[in-house]
């Protein structure tokens, strides 16, 4: 509605609520007209209701399009305020655990200077006590060990030779080496020290000077070594009596009565073993003659279906008998050997035997073969049957 329309609206209006007005305005051209206050209040009551209303309208017309649009940001308002509430409390959680973890990351750097300083103290004792064992374990030769020493000049000397052949030992250790690993004495020193049980001393107590971390070995700690050491020695055992024997005194020895040999009445004819001059060909033959039957079967069956792969462990292995499968594999050496045979993998990796034709076979083995050893076991005889499903024999036994 337009601002002149709603102008003329009110006009009207206000014509309306005052309807003795306009005859009153006319009349009082004329002539004098008498106009009390309490009209005058109820027609401005009037007025004003009738101007409520209309106000009303217009602002109920004008906010009708923006309604929808107020609401909708004001549900996008509620919406980032809970978003901003859950982003805030989500920093204050991020923050506390960064600082939880700077807190983690000052400990871990304390505790990794405490390490490192005990693991330099841990190589200086295991040094030194490298050094002592080692120059108690020296034994100079040639040298009476219950010699007086009668000047301090002579103590000194032989330290300084003690020192200086410890010096070389240790140098040759660390120069040895086996398949390709260096010795490491450090190493050695340390799985030594930890397998006889060495009781590490911690801060604060007895026997740590100038922070290097000490410790003192169990008294049973050399006879742990010593029964380890035990075993890379073939000695028998030392026999001892727990109670003691039960004789006290040795039995004594039985006098021996030397018997009188007696002399031969006549010559005895001495014989004398025959002697083997020449190996009969009977096993030879027998092997030649077997080899030549179990070629004959590979013939046979290679000719009645040639296209068909004979496999070997099929061809050898003898479901009823083990010694007979070892025969088989025997004997068929020999023909691989001789070039009567060939063996190859078929395509999916498995070992086939197949005769050789006779313009192949070439003399005197000229062709490159190669070689190797084949060993079964009755574990593997039957894994084999199984795998392979063999319920007869392809070489018939005599």
């Amino acid at each position: 509605m337009s601002k002149g329309g709603r102008i003329g609206k009110t006009q009207q209006r206000m014509t309306d609520s005052f309807p003795g007005l306009e005859d009153k305005q006319k009349m009082s051209s004329t002539g004098p007209t008498q106009l009390t206050a309490e009209m005058l209040v109820i027609e401005l009551q009037k007025l004003s209701e009738s101007l409520k209303e209309d106000f009303n309208a217009a602002l109920s017309e004008a906010m009708a399009p923006i309604l929808p649009t107020l609401e909708s940001i004001t549900n996008t308002v509620a919406t980032h305020t809970a978003t901003i509430s859950q982003i805030e409390s989500t920093l204050s959680s991020h923050s506390d655990d960064i600082v939880s973890l700077q807190q983690d990351v000052a400990t871990l750097k304390n505790q990794l200077a405490s390490v490192s300083d005990d693991n330099s103290a841990l190589h200086a004792t295991v040094e030194d006590l490298i050094s002592r064992s080692k120059r108690q374990n020296l034994r100079v030769v040639g040298i009476p060990e219950d010699m007086e020493v009668r000047q301090p000049r002579e103590a000194a000397l032989d330290a300084q030779l003690l020192v200086v052949t410890t010096d070389l030992g240790n140098e040759k250790a660390s120069q040895l080496s086996a398949e390709g690993a260096s010795f490491d004495s450090v190493a050695f020193t340390e799985h030594l020290l930890s397998y006889m049980g060495l009781k590490r001393l911690t801060n604060g107590e007895d026997g740590q000077q100038n922070g290097a971390a000490f410790g003192y070995l169990p008294q049973d700690a050399w006879q742990k070594v010593a029964q380890r050491a035990e075993n890379c020695f073939r000695a028998a055992p030392s026999f001892h009596y727990m109670m003691g024997s039960f004789h006290a005194e040795p039995p004594s020895p039985k006098q021996r009565i030397e018997r009188q040999r007696k002399a031969p009445t006549k010559e005895v004819k001495r014989m004398m073993p025959t002697q083997l001059k020449k190996m009969g060909d009977s096993h030879q033959e027998a092997t030649e003659k077997e080899v030549e039957r179990i070629l004959g079967y590979l013939k046979k069956y290679y000719q009645d279906d040639p296209t068909s792969p004979i496999f070997y462990y099929e061809f050898v292995i003898d479901p009823n008998s083990f010694s007979r499968t070892v025969e088989n594999i025997f004997h068929t050496s020999f023909l691989i050997r001789d070039g009567l045979a060939r063996m190859y993998l078929n395509s999916d990796r498995l070992p086939c035997i197949a005769p050789v034709e006779e313009g192949e076979v070439e003399a005197g083995g000229s062709s490159i073969r190669k070689q190797c050893i084949v060993s079964i076991s009755p574990k593997l005889w039957k894994e084999i049957k199984e795998a392979y499903d063999i319920r007869n024999e392809l070489i018939q036994p005599e």
